[in-house]
């Protein structure tokens, strides 16, 4: 029986979800979701706490690694991807940050028309139940709930990093994601009643209630179908279908609209190769067939680094005395019966957004605190209490690129981000560095800032500092821009401004890869905004009414901003 629908979407991950939903929503359209994990429904994904867990398990994340990357001493950097339902907002650390109003017109600047700030607003809040309710910039009756998690009334540490942050002369921001992200302040997370708010919990649960959404789950993708248009004036290709496989048996499905790549930062780049879609010298070594030159096809690859800064901690108030078995039973226990205490976070419940260096227009450099020191697979950093702040520059000029190696689709592809590869790149992780220990060092830490562990204060020069970083970077993991949006005349654009791959029709790509450039902040929340906007251009609606609301830049460019975006006084 031939497998026939209106729309086939590759991937039921953050984009993926969303698409899901609203492709659904009014029962006139069949949709086909094609996913190659399997269920969410486990204790480590839905409990905040235990996020290290499902992104280093095989069973619920791709486990790609770059390759060795030239500005790391030839590291080899972890690169894991979602692959459950809900892709990696089942996997990620929960952080919800949109980025800077700025980096959606820096968007439009990059050739991909209609993104701008005003544009994309409307539908960051039509995602959004915002704990605190909504506003002009914050939704309150959108399907992904979002909170400071315990308003950080379990640890006096997180405070005291944002006074600190404040003695060192930064503002302070009551809302990163509404009217001012530069500053510091309280951290949002996606976590709904003390339950990880996934694009899965928040969307595709309520889409699978429908009968016209299918769902089909530990599949690979192989190929999508292409064919030639030479009828009705029609010329080049369409895509008619996607080829996977499903318990060892190859499967076609047809689609009578569209095609959707949603597979994701990695895939999408993968599976428009597979497809014979690329650069002409990627397929040919790779032995797969040319069928439409696309250059742009796992170029312009961008992701956030960050290194950990760790010091003793002077009272015995962090969570390293959390991390034994005994006490992470009795966390679980709690959530399990309440949905609340220490299991109900991700305990990165302040944070900061800061200018490295005059003459930025918004922020370039973001912070994570945690009161622990510690790994990213949960385990304690050294023994005693500790506390961290993960930092890195969020606007890195490198570009790197991801190329199949192989016409078969289980083959992993080569990834390398050329990771700070230019001299400003190396210039921003120097200033990071010195700022960073400077506001560590002010005094509202004073009563609980010990030895600092790392860096540690021998490294003080450029040429410590680059070894330093060079050495201890690891990726926030945040790969995307590999299928990237743009104009006509941008020969690396994949996509056009609706998200439509050029020179195929009823074919697009759906999900972070279709950044034309790296947000200053985490990537679930725009990669949600990028799938709410999409939908409504993949059914032909009407868009969501664009809104004027005041943002605040740098005072030196107030007078510059453009007269249709109004600013209030820094």
């Amino acid at each position: 029986m031939e497998q026939r629908y209106d729309y086939i979407i590759v991937g039921a991950g953050s984009a993926g979800c969303v698409l899901a939903d609203r492709l659904t929503e009014s029962g006139e359209h069949s949709v086909l979701l094609l996913e190659a994990g399997g269920t969410d429904k486990s204790i480590f994904i839905q409990m905040p706490t235990a996020l290290s867990y499902p992104m280093n398990t095989e069973k619920y994340a791709w486990q790609f690694e770059t390759e060795k990357e030239p500005g790391l001493d030839g590291r080899e950097l972890h690169c894991p991807r979602g692959k459950v339902l809900g892709g990696s907002s089942s996997i990620n650390g929960m952080v919800y940050v949109r980025g800077h109003a700025c980096d959606f017109d820096q968007w439009e600047e990059e050739g991909a028309a209609g993104w701008n700030y005003q544009a994309c607003l409307p539908y960051f809040r039509r995602a959004e139940s915002w704990n605190k309710g909504g506003d002009e910039y914050r939704g309150d009756n959108g399907p992904v709930g979002t909170c400071n998690g315990n308003d950080m009334e379990l640890n006096p540490l997180y405070q005291a990093f944002i006074n600190a942050g404040k003695d060192a002369g930064y503002p302070e921001t009551n809302d990163y994601n509404g009217y001012q992200q530069e500053g510091f302040g309280t951290m949002h997370m996606t976590v709904d009643k003390g339950v990880r708010a996934s694009t899965s919990n928040a969307y595709l649960r309520r889409a699978l209630k429908r009968s016209n959404l299918t769902l089909k789950k530990g599949i690979v993708a192989r190929r999508f179908l292409l064919e030639a248009q030479d009828s009705e004036g029609l010329s080049g290709l369409k895509a008619v279908g996607v080829e996977f496989e499903k318990s060892g048996n190859t499967q076609v499905a047809v689609a009578n609209k569209e095609v959707i790549s949603s597979a994701g930062s990695i895939g999408s780049v993968q599976l428009l190769q597979l497809s014979g879609i690329g650069p002409k010298a990627v397929l040919e070594k790779a032995g797969v067939e040319l069928k439409h030159e696309l250059n742009g096809v796992g170029e312009n690859l961008q992701d956030h680094l960050e290194v950990y800064f760790q010091y003793h901690c002077n009272e015995p108030i962090t969570l390293n005395s959390k991390l034994g078995l005994v006490s992470k039973g009795m966390i679980g226990a709690e959530w399990i019966l309440t949905r609340k205490g220490l299991g109900a976070t991700n305990h990165f419940e302040s944070c900061a957004f800061i200018r490295s260096r005059k003459g930025l227009k918004w922020p370039n450099i973001q912070y994570h605190f945690l009161p622990a020191a510690m790994r990213y697979d949960g385990q304690a950093a050294f023994d005693g209490h500790g506390f961290q702040v993960h930092v890195g520059p969020n606007k890195p000029e490198s570009r790197g690129t991801v190329a199949i190696t192989s016409a078969d689709p289980h083959a992993k592809p080569e990834i390398i981000f050329n990771y700070i590869s230019t001299e400003q790149d190396r210039q921003d992780w120097r200033d990071c560095i010195r700022l960073t220990r400077e506001i560590l060092s002010q005094p509202a830490m004073d009563a609980y800032r010990g030895e600092e562990i790392q860096p540690g204060l021998s490294i003080t020069s450029d040429e410590a500092i680059d070894e330093w970083v060079k050495q201890n970077v690891e990726s926030a993991y945040h790969p995307s821009c590999g299928c990237k949006m743009g104009a006509d005349d941008d020969p690396m654009a994949v996509l056009d401004e609706e998200c439509r791959v050029r020179g195929i029709d009823n074919l697009r790509v759906v999900d972070s890869s279709v950044f034309p450039v790296i947000p200053n902040g985490n990537l679930n929340a725009p990669t949600i905004m990028v799938a709410e906007r999409a939908s409504d251009l993949i059914l032909g609606k009407p868009m969501l009414k664009e809104q004027d609301v005041p943002v605040w830049i740098a005072p030196e460019w107030q007078e510059k901003q453009r007269i249709n975006k109004p600013v209030r006084e820094a």
